[in-house]
């Protein structure tokens, strides 16, 4: 696992790094986020999809703080379907990660707020670029090469397209509904949309499958559901 989450890859991409305001669809975010923190604990072989429901595997920590929180929060739970534990865990996850990207340094908060503390009004502009830019450059690289993408990397282009967060790539106009067709085939060679067989699939299928119903929640959590 990384030194950065994939929860925290797509908080980067979607705020505005003078501004430190979110842009793009804010359910979208946080739906997709919530997925992202149990699509990372299925890469490190914690929680898997069995009948139905996301159920741990192994409940060794990860080193991830909020990882590992949502790890000990799912083993301490009774089974719940994927659609039920993004919405369970989108609620104050956003927070969560803005705090531990604040206290990293990566970003800083800029409070706002007015009218007597009345409203509450934060900004987030980074501070040090260099995590969003190595994501940006993954990204592109799978976008752009010929190269068939890592586990996570995969993982991540499909959760940017089920959060609606294409605008957050900043890519030209022109190029958005090649970007939308690159994102799709890499979430089909995947395994993940049920493009090809879990067999074929370029990531362990017991991942592959974790992203595939995590996906389907967010699509029809956000009423995007494909027919």
């Amino acid at each position: 696992m990384g030194s950065v989450a994939l929860a925290e890859e797509l908080l980067l991409l979607a705020y505005d790094d003078e501004s430190g305001r979110a842009t793009g669809s804010q359910i979208g975010l946080d739906l997709g986020m919530a997925a992202a923190v149990l699509v990372e604990l299925a890469l490190a072989g914690r929680v898997a999809y069995v009948d139905g429901a996301i159920v741990v595997k192994n409940a060794t920590p990860t080193g991830q703080s909020i990882n590992d929180e949502i790890l000990a929060r799912v083993a301490a739970d009774t089974p719940h379907t994927p659609a039920s534990w993004v919405q369970r865990l989108r609620h104050g996850l956003r927070d969560r990660v803005l705090a531990d990207l604040c206290a990293r340094g990566i970003v800083c908060d800029v409070d706002e707020t007015a009218m007597d503390g009345y409203v509450h009004l934060h900004r987030y502009p980074t501070l040090d670029g260099s995590v969003e830019a190595e994501v940006r450059d993954r990204l592109a690289r799978a976008l752009t090469g010929d190269a068939v993408p890592d586990e996570r990397t995969a993982a991540l282009a499909t959760l940017v397209t089920a959060a609606r967060m294409e605008p957050a790539l900043r890519l030209p106009g022109t190029d958005a509904v090649a970007t939308h067709e690159r994102l799709e085939k890499i979430s089909d060679s995947a395994g993940f949309t049920g493009g090809v067989s879990m067999e074929l699939s370029s990531v362990r299928p017991s991942v592959a499958l974790v992203v595939a119903v995590l996906v389907k929640a967010i699509h029809t959590a956000l009423g995007t559901a494909r027919s």
